[in-house]
């Protein structure tokens, strides 16, 4: 008997905890969202195409929409074309008070939708925008939740690709302020208006990397735009980006500054190392030009000159003057040779002459002194002939002997001292001019845009 109440007891408490499980697995379950969903969403009790409400309802009040992002990636920044691509998940939040629900006590946070076309939704697009796609793998990557007293919340994650002006006067040591506009298409301000979340509405993720930026800042603030139709509610995120400079002085300064310097060389070569300097001087000057229209195929063709056009202008200049500074050192060279060839020629027809000369003046002397019957001949010096030592040794005191050519003049004959140094002069104040003034140019460069760059800031 008593093993009988025994078993009645334990399975009345059975059918009690049984009960009690069947009534919470009824307060949890997924079927109770189904009907505050179908209440709230039902046939004939939401309309998605009116608008919500204004402040504390009022119908004549414009539908606040907050919102804020989470920037989730940079991919690039073209220069080129001057927009930029940006990875971000969106929200948007408003109080629509025709949603409110039972939370049954609290158990109920949020319900969630995936289906943006049921409710209300405000008609945001990016005014700056050039492509844009949202993110569908695996499932799509949106939702909407609806709180209990009627506010809704709406995430999507998209990429866009963005347009961005740029100045590029001070490229590469520019900053760039890339904007992320937000406007309403339809609503006029009367109707709608966006605000930014308060407290923090722009989030970033960290670690951010960018090739060749840096993100330095960014700003929020408001844009509203006005239009034959009436005024809009808009909304702007600016983007401070900073160029890292190191890649531009590995890639594009510091290759330039070297080809500058060896077409130097050319100035210590030898005057008659006519191909070695021809040669040095024509591959350094294609080698910069290539420099430069390399660089120049990966910028827009803008109408003002950069801070890059002026260095690679300037060493262009450089490299074309060493080119031609040999063209000149060779033409004053040639000239050299010209006027040392016409010195000789003239030494020895100076000398013929001079010869020429005292052979005739001894003819004459021997002529006035000898008889009617002296026959004229050469002035032959015969071994034993007392006559004609008697008739030279007559001329020797006559005539005055040439002057015996001194070896050193003769030798510098042959390299006019004028002429040669003058080639020579081009070359030592090429080698002490050139440097000092790149040197210059350096220094007024880089203070010049370093400073431009500071007053930007």
């Amino acid at each position: 008997m008593a093993s009988g109440h025994f078993f009645w007891a334990i399975f009345y408490f059975a059918c009690l905890c049984s009960a009690s499980l069947a009534n919470n697995a009824k307060v949890n379950f997924r079927e109770k969202e189904k009907k505050i969903l179908d209440q709230i969403l039902g046939a004939g009790k939401y309309d998605a195409r009116i608008r919500p409400s204004g402040i504390n309802g009022t119908d004549d009040k414009a539908t606040q929409v907050y919102v804020n992002m989470f920037l989730r990636s940079i991919s690039k920044i073209d220069d080129y074309k001057m927009e930029y691509s940006v990875q971000l998940t969106f929200r948007e939040q408003w109080l629509d008070e025709r949603l409110k629900f039972d939370d049954i006590g609290g158990r109920l946070k949020y319900l969630t939708l995936t289906e943006a076309n049921r409710v209300w939704m405000p008609d945001l697009f990016f005014s700056n925008e050039k492509e844009g796609h949202f993110h569908n793998i695996i499932m799509p990557n949106v939702y909407i939740r609806i709180f209990p007293y009627g506010s809704v919340l709406y995430s999507i994650r998209i990429s866009l690709t963005l347009a961005c002006p740029m100045n590029l006067k001070l490229y590469p040591l520019d900053r760039q302020v890339c904007s992320l506009r937000m406007a309403s298409y339809g609503w006029t301000t009367a109707d709608l208006v966006f605000l930014w979340k308060e407290g923090d509405p722009v989030q970033v993720v960290k670690n951010l990397h960018l090739p060749r930026f840096t993100l330095e800042k960014f700003l929020t603030d408001y844009c509203n735009s006005k239009t034959n139709t009436g005024e809009y509610s808009c909304l702007k995120v600016d983007l401070l980006f900073k160029r890292e400079f190191s890649y531009y002085l590995i890639q594009i300064y510091i290759p330039c500054c070297m080809l500058v310097i060896v077409s130097w060389v050319s100035f210590w070569l030898d005057q008659g190392a006519v191909p070695a300097r021809v040669s040095l001087g024509v591959t350094t000057l294609l080698t910069m030009a290539t420099q430069t229209s390399g660089i120049n195929a990966s910028l827009p063709p803008v109408s003002y000159t950069k801070a890059i056009d002026v260095w690679t202008g300037v060493c262009l200049t450089f490299v074309f003057g060493a080119l031609l500074e040999f063209a000149l050192v060779n033409y004053a060279s040639r000239s050299a040779d010209r006027a040392a060839d016409m010195h000789r020629e003239n030494m020895k027809k100076k000398r013929r002459e001079m010869e020429q000369a005292s052979l005739d003046a001894a003819s004459d002397l021997l002529d006035t002194d000898s008889n009617a019957t002296f026959a004229m001949k050469p002035l032959v010096r015969h071994p034993g002939d007392p006559l004609a030592l008697e008739k030279l040794r007559q001329c020797e005191v006559h005539m005055q002997a040439p002057k015996r050519p001194n070896c050193c003049r003769s030798w510098l004959s042959k390299f006019p001292t004028r002429q040669c140094s003058r080639s020579k002069r081009i070359d030592v104040i090429s080698r002490i001019t050139f440097p000092l003034v790149f040197a210059l140019f350096n220094l007024v460069y880089w203070s010049t845009y370093l400073f431009r760059e500071e007053e930007e800031d």
